[in-house]
């Protein structure tokens, strides 16, 4: 098992969930992926999960603000950004067309985030690590393996990442693009179009399984929701996406072969 000790800047390094029913999606991930949970205190009251697999973390859970559960703000999985330096990401962001939705900010003794969303509206969020790196286990299953931009204009989100987050975004043979951090290919934007229907510009969070199938009958059996069934991802393997019992989206894939090791390997 690789553990991350540290990520270059511009990768992705952390995601977690904000959700309307912390138990229950607790219960739901821990059935699914095998996540186990430490509750941490935090300054504002309540607790962060910290879902980890063996006594490592991969992920975090939260509650839902009651004030945005009354305003009907549903469950989100957000993704993060590694940068040593938030405040200057920050600076970048109003002139590149986006729009800085929480300044630079320190959490505890953790480290320091900010989030901010591009000029289609999709919500990102940049974290500076202190004590929290991140994932310490990632491209491995029932961890993060990727993250994707899915938006109604690439050329856009793709100048604008371009120049806030210095990434090298180039095409593939399909027109995907893929967005590489310090040589790393680490994200992709999706170009969506009407068959998307109503689906809002946004960030997704892809976890590592091993067996979609068997995964997607566990999410069956746990009261999830399969949003897209099994498909096939080309010669990169399969994916499913998901809706789990409270409401957050998040997509499953089994690859056909070895995955990029995790970022110092």
């Amino acid at each position: 098992m690789q553990v991350v000790k540290s990520y270059p800047d511009g990768v992705f390094c952390w995601v977690d969930l904000m959700t309307t029913d912390l138990d229950g999606a607790k219960a739901f991930y821990n059935g699914l992926f095998g996540w186990e949970f430490d509750d941490r205190p935090i300054d504002m009251g309540g607790v962060y999960a910290m879902a980890q697999i063996a006594s490592k973390n991969v992920a975090g859970l939260s509650g839902m603000d009651p004030n945005m559960q009354a305003q009907g703000m549903p469950p989100v999985w957000s993704s993060y950004v590694k940068h040593s330096d938030a405040d200057a990401v920050a600076a970048k962001v109003a002139a590149a067309g986006g729009t800085l939705m929480m300044p630079p900010m320190d959490v505890m003794e953790e480290g320091r985030m900010m989030m901010f969303m591009d000029p289609s509206g999709a919500a990102v969020g940049v974290w500076q690590p202190k004590n929290h790196i991140g994932a310490e286990l990632v491209n491995t299953p029932n961890a993060l393996v990727w993250n994707e931009l899915q938006t109604r204009d690439s050329a856009a989100a793709k100048a604008f990442f371009e120049k806030v987050l210095d990434w090298t975004i180039d095409a593939d043979s399909n027109g995907y693009l893929l967005c590489k951090a310090n040589g790393r290919t680490q994200a992709g934007i999706m170009q969506m179009d009407e068959n998307w229907g109503d689906v809002p510009n946004n960030w997704a969070v892809y976890f590592m399984v091993e067996d979609l199938e068997a995964s997607v009958a566990k999410v069956k059996e746990l009261s999830g929701s399969i949003i897209v069934p099994p498909t096939s991802a080309g010669e990169m393997g399969k994916f499913a996406v998901i809706q789990d019992p409270q409401g957050g989206i998040f997509t499953i894939m089994q690859f056909s072969g070895p995955v990029d090791p995790p970022p110092g390997y």
